[in-house]
């Protein structure tokens, strides 16, 4: 293939896409990452499109959000290997919400075989999922179809999570900053994934490494409410993803590189004296604390005594 030829898929799967990475460009053109690099470089230099870690992204800064058949054929291996970490997270017998998205839906996969699990999520995807698994129980939203990622949305879905408390949330999204947290391109995508952290005592975020540093219109869920990130292990040469993940672990993240090589299991990179343990269900930081609780900010390095936790045996054991 001659460049020219490349450099025009290459511009057509950004098109169709919003973002791709060098690896996925690589398989499909049948080339070296090197020389998708160079090709890469070449369109931006004529701004027809973005770099971002290790990978290109419509120009602009902001990314549109692609099609669930464009999205589920992107990182395929990394989205297997966060999910398999990430359901070694999901312990029996836990309550737990589960949002959009095709890495969820990779997890879902695996969470048919959690026996006691109840899972409540807007997304169809995920509930397809989980639909024949023994002694999994399967809760959905209520809300208004939206047909690109087969997910629920709107104030139906919204409304039918006020009250809910569960143990943790598992969300994906488009692009994620220390700076801003996890965002996505849609509006209502947007909405209901805030209101699903809302409802977990931890918010594990799915991301594979090309949405690192990537940052897109609509934030869902700002840094200092991410208990951990599911990431896998970015190339050698990816260095602003390799920043990003540091600055991520700096503000409190707690970071799980999955597959990382040596570690079959992924590597816990622990995060500094700022990270967040959140046990129970409770107030956001962004909520005034009720009666016998108090907010995590007042909190501040102090621990809070038995007391001052609410009880919610039922949805989650130590």
């Amino acid at each position: 293939m001659f460049a020219a030829e490349r450099r025009q898929l290459i511009l057509e799967m950004v098109r169709a896409n919003g973002a791709v990475s060098l690896r996925e460009l690589a398989r499909v053109v049948q080339t070296s990452e090197v020389t998708v690099r160079r090709d890469v470089r070449a369109l931006e230099a004529e701004g027809l499109l973005d770099r971002r870690h290790g990978g290109a992204v419509l120009p602009g800064g902001f990314t549109r959000e692609s099609g669930f058949p464009q999205k589920s054929h992107l990182s395929t291996a990394e989205k297997t290997v966060i999910a398999d970490f990430a359901a070694g997270l999901v312990e029996e017998g836990e309550a737990i919400v589960v949002g959009a998205g095709t890495t969820t839906q990779e997890l879902a996969r695996r969470l048919a075989r959690v026996p006691g699990l109840t899972v409540v999520t807007n997304s169809l995807l995920v509930a397809q999922a989980l639909a024949h698994a023994n002694r999994v129980e399967v809760v959905m939203t209520g809300g208004t179809l939206r047909g690109s990622n087969y997910a629920l949305v709107g104030s139906g879905a919204e409304q039918s999570l006020q009250g809910l408390r569960v143990s943790k949330a598992f969300l994906s999204g488009s692009g994620l900053t220390a700076e801003r947290g996890l965002s996505t391109s849609n509006m209502l995508s947007a909405s209901v994934d805030r209101a699903l952290v809302q409802a977990a005592a931890e918010v594990v975020v799915l991301a594979d490494h090309t949405k690192l540093s990537t940052d897109t219109m609509f934030q869902t869920v700002p840094t200092d409410l991410i208990t951990r990130l599911v990431t896998d292990e970015p190339p050698a040469h990816d260095e602003r993803a390799a920043t990003e993940l540091q600055a991520l672990a700096d503000q409190g993240v707690q970071i799980a590189v999955a597959g990382a090589s040596g570690s079959p299991g992924g590597d816990q990179v622990p995060a500094r004296q700022q990270r967040r343990d959140v046990p129970l269900p409770g107030p956001r930081r962004s909520q005034v604390a009720g009666p016998g609780l108090r907010s995590a900010t007042a909190l501040g390095t102090e621990q809070p005594t038995t007391a001052d936790r609410p009880r919610v045996a039922d949805l989650r054991r130590r």
